[in-house]
């Protein structure tokens, strides 16, 4: 009987040790207050488009869940503005591109050939 009452009161203790660690390292569900959505440890160029090397040198702050929200949330925004703006340059581009007359275009391979055969 003195063996099953030592075996459940460790039970309990070692359980609370484990209920107490998980809580002293995962937090008790508090939630963090929001970040400053303008202002962000990650940092992208303001002076030149974004490069492709500029987002595989990004190194976002890990917390004890993962990664911070915020950052990732400003980080895809900025990311967001910037491929609208090169699409929007890409579709203005485009459209000059077709606007321009197309004298030189090269002639095929029957149109010389043919009217010179007679």
């Amino acid at each position: 009987m003195l063996a099953a009452v030592v075996f459940v009161v460790t039970v309990l203790v070692v359980g609370g040790l484990v209920f107490l660690a998980g809580a002293v390292l995962l937090g008790r569900g508090e939630s963090q207050p929001p970040a400053d959505p303008d202002r962000s440890p990650v940092e992208l160029p303001d002076d030149r488009p974004v490069t492709a090397d500029d987002v595989r040198g990004l190194r976002l702050s890990v917390t004890a869940r993962g990664y911070r929200m915020t950052e990732v949330d400003w980080l895809l925004e900025q990311l967001a503005r910037t491929i609208e703006e090169r699409d929007g340059e890409l579709t203005a581009l485009r459209a000059r591109l077709d606007a321009v007359p197309r004298d030189d275009a090269p002639a095929g391979p029957g149109t010389n050939g043919a009217a010179a055969g007679a």
